[in-house]
């Protein structure tokens, strides 16, 4: 899937993706309902790799990895 059209807000070391209303990038329809695609959910964690992904881990492993 390819995402289009949002803004970078970054503060800092720490960034936030944003759509065209708020939480549209975490899973919320414009009139407040669920959408049934994210891009991020509230918990999620990523490593970035070499070529700049940012992949998602489970957050045991990274709760493990953080040690």
């Amino acid at each position: 899937m390819m995402w289009v059209d949002y803004t970078i807000d970054q503060a800092g070391p720490n960034f936030k993706v944003n759509g065209d209303w708020p939480g549209e990038v975490m899973g919320v329809q414009q009139d407040g309902t669920a959408k049934d695609h994210w891009l991020y959910k509230p918990g999620d964690r990523f490593i970035v790799n070499e070529a700049g992904w940012l992949m998602k881990v489970e957050a045991k492993a990274a709760e493990e990895s953080s040690k």
